[in-house]
């Protein structure tokens, strides 16, 4: 029988490449064969150390969390290849929790509902806050699905008052999410190279506007900008201990420190393809119980209703819907790694580490970053586009990704620039191959090195 059931027999056991090869063609087709050898060839590739060569080379160790980076199906040379991803998602997972997919599960199976109770358990657990106080909610959908949810379930359908806090491309999201729901929504508006600044949110929430809700974002993805959310939070609760703050936490969470009780933070969103580094699929909430309890027939959405969603799932540990079940098996995977890397602080280390080498790198190159260093995070770098004539950032993106090498495509922010991403399962090794891109990039580009501006 053709089936990679058969091939996982196989895959692990402890013999040579070779002869794993030949036991896989009496029992799979070639196409399913040639995918599960090219997972072994993944696993023995990035268990050597790559040789960095050229004008930039960090003194760089690999870590013991290797990186095996993402697939992609080439049909002009049908085969699979890899593709390091420079972006803050969708973002390159470990070939461990990539296997953790290759199985079918049924939704009601007993193994699934012990899979969400793991993931909604650990999720409220890394949060640091108590169960008794908080729900962890999976949905469905990426993070904006979440964002989406929150807004919709948190108010009431007729009445509510909005305050969203924005400084890019994703707290102006969601005022788009607000008014496509009928939602009464202000804005608190600041330049997209700075942080949120919560002495001018103090005024603001003094004037003669009492919002239901407030709301911000906390690593703003489409500059890097970190926001001061812990001051924000209180500054919300001083003025009125009712109003809900939102966080929407999706590209932060699981590497940038944030304490959910200390921050006041009532509704916390996030994704499971950012810094916990599970596959794109579904992201979940964490709400304060006393906050979800008065949200029954809120939703203006059936799909999106966090209440409905939550009340089934504390009751079975079922989805409403179809759940994300590959997804989910990938993430369980995920959330052990993570315990593995030291959790936060074993992860944001790794990131910060990745940010140091590209920062040296590209200041070599003479790239210069949009941000102050002191609003900056390591999740994601945004550089200006240099003012050489032979600068094309289209063509730059290109090239790049011929080198199999993605950073974020497209411009999000009113200045010219381009965004390179420093999370998921990328180390400083990866940081220092694609540096030594960019500047072959460049000089096939005829761009001066270092870049002038």
């Amino acid at each position: 029988m053709s089936s990679l059931r058969q091939a996982r027999k196989f895959l692990f056991a402890p013999c040579l490449l070779p002869q794993v090869e030949r036991r896989l063609s009496i029992c799979l087709p070639p196409s399913i064969r040639q995918y599960t050898v090219s997972l072994l060839n993944q696993h023995q590739h990035h268990k050597k150390t790559k040789q960095v060569s050229g004008m930039i080379s960090p003194k760089v160790s690999v870590s013991p969390f290797t990186s095996s980076n993402p697939c992609y199906f080439s049909s002009s040379s049908n085969f699979w290849t890899d593709k390091r991803l420079f972006t803050p998602g969708p973002l390159g997972v470990t070939l461990n929790v990539k296997q953790a997919m290759l199985r079918d599960v049924g939704s009601r199976d007993n193994e699934f509902i012990e899979c969400v109770k793991f993931i909604r358990h650990k999720l409220i657990e890394i949060t640091g806050v108590s169960k008794d106080d908080f729900c962890c909610v999976p949905i469905q959908g990426s993070g904006t699905f979440a964002v989406d949810a929150a807004f919709q379930t948190a108010l009431p359908k007729e009445g509510a008052k909005v305050l969203v806090i924005e400084n890019g491309s994703y707290g102006k999201r969601m005022v788009k999410i607000c008014e496509s729901a009928g939602i009464e929504v202000h804005t608190q508006s600041f330049r997209e190279d700075c942080a949120v600044e919560p002495e001018v949110i103090e005024d603001a929430l003094q004037g003669p506007v009492m919002y239901d809700l407030v709301a911000i974002v906390h690593s703003e993805t489409s500059s890097g900008v970190i926001n001061p959310v812990s001051e924000v939070g209180k500054i919300v609760k001083e003025n009125n201990p009712e109003t809900i703050f939102l966080v929407d936490a999706i590209s932060s969470f699981g590497a940038v420190g944030l304490d959910i009780e200390e921050s006041n933070i009532d509704i916390f969103v996030s994704s499971a393809n950012k810094c916990l580094q599970g596959v794109p699929g579904f992201a979940f909430v964490i709400a304060r119980n006393t906050v979800m309890a008065k949200c029954k027939g809120n939703s203006r959405s059936l799909a999106l209703d966090l209440y409905d969603q939550v009340t089934q799932l504390d009751k079975t540990n079922q989805f409403r819907f179809t759940p994300p079940t590959h997804s989910m098996l990938a993430f369980k995977r995920a959330l052990e790694e993570y315990e593995e890397e030291g959790r936060v602080k074993g992860r944001s280390k790794r990131y910060a580490a990745n940010r140091d080498v590209l920062r040296e790198g590209m200041t070599k190159l003479g790239f210069q970053e949009l941000l102050d260093p002191k609003v900056a995070g390591y999740i994601i770098t945004s550089y200006k586009y240099p003012k050489d004539p032979n600068f094309n950032f289209p063509e730059f993106y290109n090239r790049l990704n011929e080198k199999d090498f993605v950073i974020y495509p497209g411009k999000v922010l009113d200045a010219d620039c381009f965004r390179i991403g420093t999370i998921g399962d990328l180390h400083p090794q990866d940081m220092a191959d694609l540096l030594v891109a960019v500047e072959e990039v460049c000089k096939d580009m005829g761009i001066k090195l270092p870049v002038q501006y």
